[in-house]
């Protein structure tokens, strides 16, 4: 996984919504994501081209329409690296006074 380019990515908040609309329809054409989007077709190419740069978008020729798809492996691979490790940390933490207050409850 290249973290840079996946965390490069997710910096922008245009970014961000074109993985929102591939989350909600995946498979779309540009025109279609361009559709809820306020800018020009250049500027969303150039969004996606990060995307794909980062490999959190994909492109499938249908025909003559090129469908964009999200990824979610760079996800998931940011996550069990940057989000998860801390999550059990936490996790333990509220286990651990969980089990506290109860033993002082049962006294």
């Amino acid at each position: 996984m290249d973290a840079d380019n996946v965390f490069k990515a997710l910096g922008d908040p245009t970014r961000r919504k074109l993985l929102d609309l591939l989350y909600e329809k995946n498979g779309q054409t540009l025109g279609q994501l361009c559709e809820h989007l306020d800018m020009t077709r250049q500027s969303t190419t150039q969004h996606i081209g990060i995307l794909e740069a980062a490999n959190l978008i994909s492109t499938v020729w249908r025909g003559r329409e090129k469908l964009h798809f999200i990824n979610p492996v760079p996800l998931h691979e940011v996550y069990e690296r940057w989000v998860r490790k801390f999550e059990h940390q936490r996790l333990s933490l509220l286990h651990d006074l969980k089990k506290e207050l109860e033993g002082e409850n049962h006294e």
